[in-house]
């Protein structure tokens, strides 16, 4: 007897390439959906087909939306600012803030050398085209980047491209994170907390 089924391992093997997903968790997502009844097994099906064949990208900022113009020019928003991020999720924890009211930017990734990224296979040009032929003008970016050597080199040579554009290129404060101790903060995070203090207010 052959077990699992091969049914069952194709199934496992294609669970098991979804990020953060291992084999043993795989085999018990396969094990919950047979214990469902056939109805929701369909659900999960049709509504993994329409998100690759219904979902699309903003044309205009390259967020996730219904249709290739998103509700990223509404008048609800600051149009005057607009936080350039790496990825969607980047948005979703941004907005999870509640504290940003302006537009967004994803690039779709980070200048890396190593795996082959340059500017070109980002969406850097098309946030230049923007600013260029926004109205009303776009007068703040905020380099909302990941911390690490890819988002300070794309950080870095975004900000040459921008100031040439005339805008306030800002980015994201970076330091000791609420509830942490200095004692425990790695010497890059402290020294950076360090050289971009602020007022106390």
């Amino acid at each position: 007897m052959n077990f699992p089924p091969k049914i069952v391992e194709n199934a496992i093997e294609e669970i098991s390439k979804l990020p953060g997903i291992g084999k043993k968790t795989a085999l018990r997502l396969v094990l919950h959906l047979l214990k469902q009844e056939q109805s929701s097994a369909n659900e999960l099906a049709e509504a993994i087909v329409h998100l690759r064949k219904d979902v699309k990208y903003c044309s205009t900022c390259h967020i996730i939306a219904e249709t290739t113009d998103c509700t990223c020019k509404t008048i609800t928003r600051d149009l005057a600012t607009v936080c350039v991020v790496q990825d969607t999720p980047d948005v979703m924890a941004i907005e999870n803030t509640h504290q940003y009211k302006g537009l967004y930017h994803v690039l779709g990734g980070l200048i890396s050398p190593i795996e082959g990224i340059g500017p070109e296979d980002l969406k850097i040009e098309s946030l230049i085209n923007r600013i260029k032929n926004s109205e009303p003008q776009i007068e703040e970016v905020i380099l909302a980047l990941n911390p690490t050597m890819e988002g300070d080199t794309t950080a870095f040579y975004m900000t040459k491209k921008l100031k040439e554009l005339g805008v306030k290129v800002t980015t994201i404060a970076r330091g000791i994170p609420m509830g942490g101790e200095l004692e425990y903060a790695d010497e890059l995070t402290l020294g950076r907390s360090i050289l971009t203090r602020t007022i106390y207010e």
